[in-house]
């Protein structure tokens, strides 16, 4: 049940996306242009997202267990740190460079777009992230020199 309804979320994410513009790289480089010809269209797409995610942070927070019935665990850190900061960074130069974001990326490649390329950098990113966390606490801070 519990693969069938985050199928079923991820869906009508992803249709989110599309029917809200998030899919269309131009759109999205057109509201990160705030010096040019700025579209503030996608703001509203960001606040209805915020909206939505607020009420649902609101439900869960009071919640020990999920609908379906597993053990609610929601993030605890608060802390603004250095990882934090250049993640953010990346993110959203990636962001302003490709015009896509990992979400719309992957359902433009369900409407036959062109987004390969910044799918698979973002795996890479993803599969390198995962190297270095494993690595020794000591050899991580000696590849951050």
């Amino acid at each position: 049940m519990q693969i069938l309804s985050a199928f079923i979320i991820g869906l009508v994410f992803g249709i989110g996306l599309i029917v809200g513009g998030m899919t269309d790289p131009g759109k999205v480089q057109g509201f990160l242009d705030l010096g040019g010809s700025w579209d503030p269209s996608l703001a509203f797409v960001m606040v209805g997202a915020i909206a939505v995610g607020t009420v649902a942070f609101r439900f869960a927070g009071k919640r020990e267990r999920s609908v379906l019935g597993a053990p609610m665990r929601l993030p605890t850190a608060r802390d603004i740190d250095r990882r934090l900061v250049l993640g953010s960074l990346a993110f959203g130069a990636g962001w302003g460079l490709a015009g896509y974001c990992p979400g719309p990326a992957l359902a433009s490649l369900t409407l036959g777009a062109k987004p390969a390329i910044f799918v698979i950098a973002m795996v890479a990113g993803m599969a390198l992230f995962e190297v270095l966390e494993r690595l020794p606490r000591a050899g991580r801070a000696a590849t951050r020199s």
